[in-house]
């Protein structure tokens, strides 16, 4: 069984009204940085006194600045088609909403899109199709792979795609995919059912069983998430981290990224109130024990929330960020705003206003891709993270990619605080050798080179 929903239940009831005393002593376990149980996580989201939040607060930013250091992942979605199969009452893209414009991008649209974030300096992109096999069979995701990775500077590109059988995650592991993504929505079933109607998504058990057989294919760099908001959070999250339990004990591997999506209204969705709301204090509380949870996993975070909010929480344990994107087939290229969008967006800045904002507090944008170049996924990367290796790998890197950025697309205002950023950091390297690298590759750029990584 991957999820328990009477051992959640024992468990958050088993977690209230506990002594200031154990939670000092799940607080000290979590500042070692090893991660927590399901008790101790479900402790941590009952506590409500602000000098403990705090705590938690400035753990959880060491603990990233440890494994990670300052960088700060960039990614934008390009979304493939908004046809769908499925009835997801709270999608913007559900097959009876007949108010959204449907569109399916032909391939050549495709390159027009990756083109035009490229233009903007991104080179990380996560392809998001919805559920129809018709109009976006796995044929067709694995061509528009195929067609952006030669037609343009795309250096990465990760899934978000409906569940498949192995044979399937077989050819889209062959495809040179990063990360597959797939999110369980709600752990919860009952509610996951009354969630999803009809269509292939309403079978809750393949959807849970995805990650086995993504991982029995091949692909061993996975991302799971749930959509706070369609039922509780507490639940929901100790549900994500139980899943996650279950794949690293079977697989020696848990997932590389946690995204955190909080429901948003959606153009023509038939949910008219969010059932269970969060508040942003509780959802601080939640991403910050979620790097104590699980400290070296990748925590995601959307343009769903606000600039304010999207700022404040680089602080607390997120480590990748989507910047400028659009919800829309198309939306790239035309640069506008229309009705077929999958959910609203609320930070709107653009990319180069990402950049500059990240830098100016002292964090480091980054468009990295090396891991994936050089086969440093799934247990061999945990490996690495969990033997304290890969630190200054990330900061190099990370550095390396933001003078790419710096010299080929930011602007003169976003230059000064990128530079700044690049001549702060790049003399800190621990490793005197990687230093020296760092110093030399930094020089070949000034003079042309580009992509250069560790």
């Amino acid at each position: 069984m991957i999820i328990d929903e009477k051992k959640i239940e024992d468990i958050l009831k088993q977690s209230k009204n506990i002594s200031l005393e154990k939670i000092d002593k799940i607080l000290d376990k979590a500042s070692k940085g090893k991660g927590l149980s399901l008790e101790e996580t479900s402790i941590l989201l009952n506590v409500e006194d602000e000098k403990n939040i705090s705590k938690i607060y400035n753990i959880a930013k060491k603990i990233k600045e440890d494994i990670y250091g300052k960088r700060i992942v960039l990614f934008a979605p390009l979304y493939l088609t908004n046809k769908c199969i499925n009835n997801c009452l709270y999608c913007g893209f559900r097959m009876d909403n007949k108010e959204l414009t449907r569109k399916t991008l032909s391939v050549g649209e495709i390159i027009d899109e990756a083109k035009a974030l490229e233009l903007s300096g991104q080179k990380r992109l996560l392809l998001v199709a919805g559920e129809d096999h018709v109009s976006a069979p796995l044929d067709y995701i694995i061509e528009s792979i195929d067609a952006i990775y030669k037609n343009s500077d795309m250096r990465r590109v990760n899934i978000n795609a409906a569940p498949m059988d192995k044979e399937d995650f077989v050819k889209l592991k062959e495809a040179e995919i990063g990360t597959y993504q797939c999110f369980q929505e709600t752990y919860h079933k009952k509610t996951y059912e009354y969630n999803h109607p009809t269509g292939p998504k309403s079978d809750y058990d393949y959807r849970l069983s995805v990650m086995d057989r993504a991982m029995e294919a091949g692909i061993d760099d996975l991302g799971m998430g749930v959509l706070y908001g369609l039922y509780d959070y507490k639940f929901d999250t100790i549900a994500l981290l139980m899943h996650a339990e279950y794949l690293e004990k079977k697989y020696n591997c848990g997932p590389h990224t946690i995204s955190l999506p909080r429901l948003r209204p959606a153009p023509g969705a038939k949910m008219e109130e969010i059932q269970y709301p969060i508040t942003d204090s509780e959802f601080k509380k939640l991403v910050a024990i979620i790097r104590l949870a699980v400290p070296y996993t990748g925590i995601i975070l959307s343009t769903r929330e606000s600039r304010k909010l999207r700022d404040e929480l680089l602080d607390l344990g997120v480590s990748q960020l989507s910047a400028n994107s659009s919800t829309s087939p198309g939306g790239y290229k035309e640069n506008k705003k229309h009705n077929s969008d999958q959910f609203y967006t609320s930070d709107e800045r653009t990319l180069d206003q990402v950049v500059k904002s990240i830098s100016d507090t002292g964090y480091i944008p980054s468009f990295c891709t090396a891991c994936y170049r050089v086969g440093r996924t799934g247990e061999d990367f945990m490996k690495l993270v969990k033997a304290g290796k890969m630190k200054s790998i990330c900061r190099s890197n990370a550095l390396l990619t933001l003078k790419e950025h710096t010299l080929d697309y930011a602007s003169d205002e976003t230059k000064k605080s990128t530079q700044k950023i690049i001549d702060d950091l790049s003399e800190n390297v621990e490793d005197e050798k990687l230093q020296d690298e760092l110093n030399e590759r930094l020089k070949k750029m000034e003079n042309g080179e580009r992509d250069l990584y560790f």
